[in-house]
């Protein structure tokens, strides 16, 4: 859907390319099992460096190490400042109008700030294991798309320039953080005023009877968040066009057309090592 966002000058380019895009958006999940380093940058754990943690955490990576550690930042998670990492690296594919660097990295861009804008991406709290809501993290990022999307509204308007594009992803992760608090409150409340045995259904995939929560919690915890899922769904979309956007203008707006037609292999397996070495 960001695709369509895009200037003409970009959909021409990504649209023959929105099936490479769209699978190999999940690449970054596929090396979180297999690749040292690469778990961590899915997320943040905000919780983990007290109540006010927004007010101490620098935003800029040489800062933050100075200030902790990048042992203990990386044990944290380092979502928000890896994501800036990835797309000034997209900047720099935009720069030397390498296509194929280009579209691996708008596919792991895309795939970092959509999980910055999941609040359970931002607390150690991330599957309700601490307040005995365990699976709340599926319900939310899951369930709720894949029974409610028909009814999204997925449409957000042309991409914007972001002009501190640095700040912008802490203020997503800080909004995606307030939220917190009403993912785990609305759903352990409406748990305890519904029927035990009407909370969850069975479904059929691939062949296995698998219990899923019931067409009905979902409708009425996804209506006590306000739409929250969607609300933060249709923001990721934005959020990705103009960072895709912004790294094309900030590599001074080159001519894609121009770009060799080549064939898209399966991207290689690449740890950044240089994200102590890049800042701002």
């Amino acid at each position: 859907m960001a695709i369509y966002s895009l200037p003409p000058e970009l959909i021409a380019f990504y649209k023959p390319h929105i099936q490479f895009i769209t699978e190999k958006a999940v690449n970054p999940d596929r090396r979180r099992y297999a690749v040292i380093g690469e778990a961590e940058k899915h997320y943040i754990d905000l919780d983990e460096y007290g109540e006010n943690p927004l007010d101490i955490l620098p935003i800029y990576w040489y800062e933050a190490v100075e200030k902790f550690s990048e042992e203990e930042l990386r044990k944290n998670g380092i979502g928000p400042w890896s994501a800036y990492l990835t797309f000034l690296n997209l900047t720099e594919a935009f720069e030397s109008k390498n296509e194929k660097a280009i579209l691996r990295l708008s596919a792991d861009l895309g795939h970092y700030l959509a999980d910055l804008n999941v609040p359970l991406h931002t607390t150690k709290n991330y599957n309700g294991q601490l307040t005995g809501q365990e699976g709340i993290h599926g319900f939310w990022e899951s369930r709720i798309p894949e029974s409610q999307a028909n009814r999204f509204e997925l449409w957000v308007g042309t991409a914007e320039y972001i002009s501190q594009p640095q700040q912008a992803i802490w203020d997503a992760v800080a909004q995606a953080h307030a939220m917190v608090d009403s993912v785990l409150t609305f759903e352990k409340e409406l748990t305890s005023n519904f029927p035990q045995d009407q909370k969850y259904s069975y479904e059929q995939r691939n062949s296995l009877t698998v219990r899923v929560y019931s067409e009905e919690f979902t409708q009425q915890y996804a209506e006590a968040l306000d739409h929250q899922v969607d609300r933060q769904m249709r923001k990721s979309i934005k959020m990705i066009a103009d960072f895709w956007y912004t790294a094309w203008v900030n590599a001074g707006q080159p001519d894609l057309n121009k770009l060799s037609g080549v064939e898209i292999e399966e991207e290689e397996i690449i740890i950044n090592k240089d994200l102590k070495v890049r800042d701002h």
